[in-house]
């Protein structure tokens, strides 16, 4: 009389399986409990001028990144969220190739306040090309765009490899950008990447031509990085680590 028997390997399997994924399990959630929560921050996109057509590398960046990163990140262009209380969860607002006048009176203010109550500030390349006719934003940005040549390869050079952002880069790199030239460059930034003018051209600044920057401003903190023309910047690990870690600073007093 044969007897029915419980194949033995077929629960072992499973126990190895879990012997296996249970310290590996343990250690995402020690993870996921030592970082805290996501921090929240707003990617805001809209346009009034030339659009370019990057956004949507920079949108995808942001969605699929920004958890391991440490940050929840929401995409919008609708300004209607600049609201004291649309504003409130957010730890940063990050301007994403904005053109044009995008904020009207009342949303200027509520992100005045925001930037008051220490929150932080991240342009990314035509965020500079945006608000031309509100001072405040000028202040906050660090400069406004003023013309560039047609895209090419050229050098840039890092200064200032203390900061968080920017310690991982090398002393130099060269990479093809739309370079802008700059205006109304505002006191008391913090330099932390120029380019070359001998390398490309169509460069009007000089010898010395910033093209990324940081500074605290009224209670909140600003960053600023010229590059992200084009939708293969976004996908580089070397800038999203600086975004990255520009938020880091930024976000770090709200």
């Amino acid at each position: 009389m044969q007897q029915n028997t419980f194949p033995l390997r077929r629960l072992f399997k499973p126990l190895v399986l879990l012997a296996i994924l249970s310290p590996l399990m343990h250690t995402v959630r020690a993870q996921t409990k030592a970082r805290g929560p996501l921090k929240k921050i707003l990617v805001f996109s809209k346009t009034a001028g030339f659009r370019h057509s990057s956004i949507g590398a920079g949108k995808t960046m942001f969605l699929s990144r920004s958890a391991a990163a440490g940050y929840q990140a929401d995409t919008t262009e609708d300004a209607a969220i600049f609201t004291t209380k649309g504003l409130a969860p957010y730890k940063a607002v990050v301007f994403l190739n904005t053109t044009g006048d995008v904020l009207d009176s009342l949303q200027q203010i509520a992100f005045q306040d925001f930037i008051h109550k220490g929150g932080g500030y991240i342009g990314i390349h035509a965020a500079t090309d945006t608000e031309y006719d509100w001072p405040w934003y000028n202040q906050l940005s660090g400069a406004y765009f003023d013309n560039h040549p047609k895209p090419q390869t050229a050098t840039f050079h890092v200064l200032d490899k203390k900061f968080i952002a920017t310690e991982h880069l090398p002393d130099s790199l060269v990479q093809k950008e739309e370079i802008y030239n700059f205006k109304s460059v505002q006191p008391g930034l913090h330099y932390l990447i120029t380019v070359d003018e001998s390398t490309y051209q169509g460069g009007n600044m000089g010898k010395f031509h910033p093209i990324s920057w940081y500074h605290t401003f009224e209670g909140g903190r600003a960053f600023y990085i010229e590059w992200g023309h084009f939708d293969s910047t976004f996908s580089s690990p070397v800038f999203q680590k600086l975004i990255y870690k520009a938020l880091d600073w930024a976000t770090a007093k709200k």
